[in-house]
């Protein structure tokens, strides 16, 4: 048997002994999920560190585990040599992705890491924008260091060092990204000299990282408007907005030799994952705008499990914030096959200027691929087919919850004719956003959207017309809603509100047709500071009961089209499921005062009986209400 084999049933089997997850397993490895996802799949090796550390594991639980120990801690082999990247191009797959088992950086070595730096500026700049500064210096860490590498494996080639870097001024397509000397971390860490022409020497270090940054995105096209985000050297009033010394603290911390970010340092989303600490470390004190951007990652893995992306397959985010959404999908297409030979389409739009460029370094990140462009969905798409909509395979979003600023008149005199199902009240856009969903997919495309929890029952249950209402009826009738999943409350950093994905689907499989699966996860969590998260369970179930289709006590419900109607349109998950636990939402609130206001109704015939029974015996109470007075209501008024 191939070692690779051997090893990967080995792992699994080890795993499974120890009764634990996958995401727990990785947890006690220092490793990511994925990371040991790839491992049972035989698609990467655990090194020799994590080998060792799985094996004492085993070892701690008793002498019935010590063959299985002595296998995986005994192996041969190694990890299989990285892929060079062929001229002109990056790697696009799972075998020729960077390596993912290197442990040098663990989390939460990389969350310490970042957290220095973090306060390394504080006073200097508010914490929100502590990532603006952070993240290009990063990234300027992690290509320098590959670059370094790259360069390594060359001389080996070339014969020697100057040689090869002689050749790389040549052709710069033999190497990831080409960095100019100018901007090698050494140099700018003051670790090695350089000369500068006449006159060109920078006066600041503010102005050294500004021209290193510069000169890489001039030397990679690709990387413009990627790396070169920020001025480290800009003044306003007279006052520099990070100093040098500020500047200098980053850079020394990032120098330390145990915080190397080379081929075979970290992990290869590793500066994904730091730019999505950084951004749901401060998006804690930010309130509503960071969670407009931000999606929880175990959100997104939910989503890319609940969509499945095919190979080849045209993804798009018309809301797509860092492109985090957009990347899970490519990365749970890569952790399912073992194959990947036709990589997704990427495509993002996206409003924000700071996070339109931060989705681009994603993607950079990643070794991915797409087109990430900016501007105004809703007022002005870019992904066109002349003067139509473009459509895709599959779309994921997570737009901004009620907005309420869309003017009124573009759903009458929208061009593309999205809002054919109704225009969205003003108070929120949550349907339109569905609509402009429905728009963009292809006849038989699929989605999955994050939208507050009341978008799917506002309106119902009231007299007269609700125009969301309405909408969802429509959506009903053209049998679009393939599923609606109701999320635990206080995942997202901006609301401790639930959230839901609703699921479309426009070329629904003949046994769903008509029909909705209706998904209470609320009870799918596990408690986290400051908020909780999906476990890796939770995401798997929710989606397998997504998949199978089917109903499942406390779970799942499939209901026909007709109920949904008998519901007056209401798809709230908790109104057809219940998972046994107490859960009162805010659209129900109104039905549970109409309730009360019944009992009190009854209480109050009740004490007015009591009385009059008791007053003709002769008794009265202590109020000294006798059986001809009114009683007091003691409950709220039902009027």
């Amino acid at each position: 048997m191939a070692t690779t084999e051997f090893r990967a049933g080995a792992i699994k089997e080890a795993r499974q002994r120890l009764g634990l997850t996958q995401e727990k397993l990785g947890r006690a490895l220092k490793v990511s999920f994925p990371t040991v996802n790839r491992w049972e799949n035989g698609k990467t090796q655990p090194d020799e560190r994590a080998r060792h550390a799985l094996a004492t594991l085993l070892r701690s639980r008793g002498p019935d585990f010590s063959e299985l120990a002595d296998r995986i801690d005994g192996g041969e082999g190694s990890a299989p040599e990285v892929a060079r990247p062929k001229r002109g191009r990056r790697p696009r797959s799972a075998e020729t992705a960077l390596p993912t088992d290197a442990t040098t950086l663990d989390t939460k070595s990389m969350e310490g890491m970042l957290w220095k730096a973090a306060c390394s500026i504080r006073g200097e700049k508010d914490a929100p924008k502590f990532k603006d500064y952070i993240l290009p210096l990063l990234f300027l860490k992690r290509l320098s260091d590959v670059f370094e590498d790259e360069v390594a494996r060359l001389a080996e080639t070339y014969g020697d060092v100057e040689t090869a870097q002689a050749v790389l001024e040549e052709d710069h397509s033999l190497v990831r990204f080409f960095i100019p000397e100018v901007a090698t971390w050494p140099v700018l860490a003051g670790r090695k000299p350089i000369e500068w022409p006449a006159g060109k020497a920078p006066k600041t270090l503010g102005e050294r990282l500004t021209n290193a940054v510069r000169s890489v995105a001039r030397a990679n096209p690709s990387l413009q408007g990627v790396v070169d985000i920020v001025d480290f050297n800009e003044t306003r009033n007279g006052e520099r907005e990070v100093s040098d010394e500020a500047l200098n603290r980053i850079i020394e911390l990032f120098s330390e030799p145990r915080y190397r970010l080379g081929l075979k340092d970290v992990e290869a989303d590793f500066l994904g994952r730091a730019y999505e600490y950084l951004l749901r470390k401060f998006a804690e004190g930010q309130g509503q705008s960071a969670g407009e951007f931000f999606t929880p990652k175990e959100v997104g893995w939910l989503i890319a499990h609940l969509v499945e992306p095919k190979q080849g397959e045209e993804v798009y985010d018309y809301a797509c914030g860092s492109a985090g959404l957009l990347i899970k999908c490519e990365l749970h297409l890569l952790q399912r096959e073992k194959s990947v030979k036709r990589p997704l389409k990427l495509h993002g739009q996206e409003l924000t200027g700071s996070s339109f460029a931060i989705a681009r370094m994603n993607m950079v990140l990643h070794d991915m691929e797409g087109e990430i462009v900016r501007g105004n969905t809703m007022t002005n798409p870019k992904f066109l087919d002349g003067s139509k909509l473009r459509r895709f395979d599959v779309v994921v979003a997570n737009p901004m919850w009620n907005q309420d600023n869309i003017d009124p008149a573009l759903y009458e005199s929208d061009p593309y004719e999205r809002f054919t199902a109704g225009y969205a009240p003003a108070s929120g856009a949550d349907w339109a956003w569905l609509q402009h969903t429905v728009a963009s997919l292809k006849e038989n495309g699929r989605a999955a959207v994050v939208l507050d929890t009341g978008a799917v029952s506002r309106g119902s249950g009231n007299q007269g017309e609700n125009k969301e209402k309405a909408i969802r009826r429509a959506f009903i009738e053209n049998d679009w809603i393939e599923a609606v999943i109701l999320l635990p409350e206080n995942l997202f950093y901006n609301t401790n509100a639930a959230g839901i994905i609703v699921i479309l689907n426009r070329a629904k499989s003949i046994d769903r047709r008509n029909k909705v699966v209706l998904i209470n996860a609320s009870s799918e969590f596990e408690k986290g500071r400051p908020k909780n998260y999906l476990p890796e369970t939770a995401i798997l179930t929710i989606a397998a009961a997504f998949h199978a289709g089917v109903d499942r006590p406390r779970l799942a419900k499939v209901v026909t089209a007709e109920e949904v109607a008998a519901t007056d349109y209401s798809l709230a998950p908790s109104r057809y499921v219940d998972t046994g636990v107490l859960s009162v939402e805010q659209e129900e609130i109104q039905p549970l005062l109409n309730a009360l206001g019944r009992l009190d109704r009854e209480a109050r015939e009740i004490d007015g009986a009591l009385r009059e029974s008791f007053g003709r015996l002769g008794f009265t109470t202590e109020s000294g209400v006798g059986p001809d007075e009114p009683s007091k209501s003691h409950g709220l008024d039902p009027q």
